[in-house]
């Protein structure tokens, strides 16, 4: 632990997977993340917006346990500043794929996105899935170079935005 806590990237950050206590946390976070990075999630803000809170409520309990999806939170008491889930992947049974990856902008480059993807793939490790696989939208540069300082490897494949048909998506895997 260091003396200045006024720096976030100084400041100490509980990674963890999210408790069911944490649902409005959560959602305060879900709609910071489509507010600031539109394009890397799958629903707007505004649909997130709409949705009641015992639906993330449930979505945040569901998460909380279990071998088939899970969210991980970086949390330094208050707001949390970071956000990493991992889900199943429905034909590669040795494979977790990373989804909705968020570090708050205060928080970039303090190390916790590399903290964040390695709770996930302890998590993919313990549940017997070896490998990880993220999609990033081609394009980001930032993602990308983030992404490969931690090990991921682009596969050269390529696939449509899942909302946005004129973006792609490129698949990057590396061992979890």
């Amino acid at each position: 632990m260091t003396t200045d806590m006024g720096s976030p990237a100084l400041r100490l950050a509980e990674i963890r997977r999210v408790r069911p206590e944490d649902a409005a946390r959560m959602r305060a976070l879900r709609l910071e993340m489509l507010a600031d990075a539109p394009l890397a999630f799958l629903e707007t803000l505004a649909d997130a917006a709409a949705r009641p809170h015992n639906e993330f409520a449930a979505r945040v309990a569901y998460t909380s346990a279990g071998a088939g999806n899970a969210q991980f939170v970086a949390d330094p008491g208050g707001r949390l500043v970071g956000h990493a889930g991992g889900t199943t992947h429905p034909n590669e049974p040795g494979l977790t794929v990373v989804y909705a990856v968020y570090v708050t902008p205060a928080w970039r480059g303090s190390g916790l996105l590399g903290e964040l993807i390695d709770g996930v793939a302890a998590w993919s490790r313990a549940c017997g899935r070896p490998e990880l696989l993220l999609e990033v939208v081609v394009g980001n540069d930032r993602a990308y170079r983030a992404y490969q300082r931690l090990g991921f490897k682009d596969t050269g494949v390529r696939v449509p935005h899942p909302n946005i048909p004129a973006l792609n998506e490129l698949q990057m895997r590396r061992p979890a």
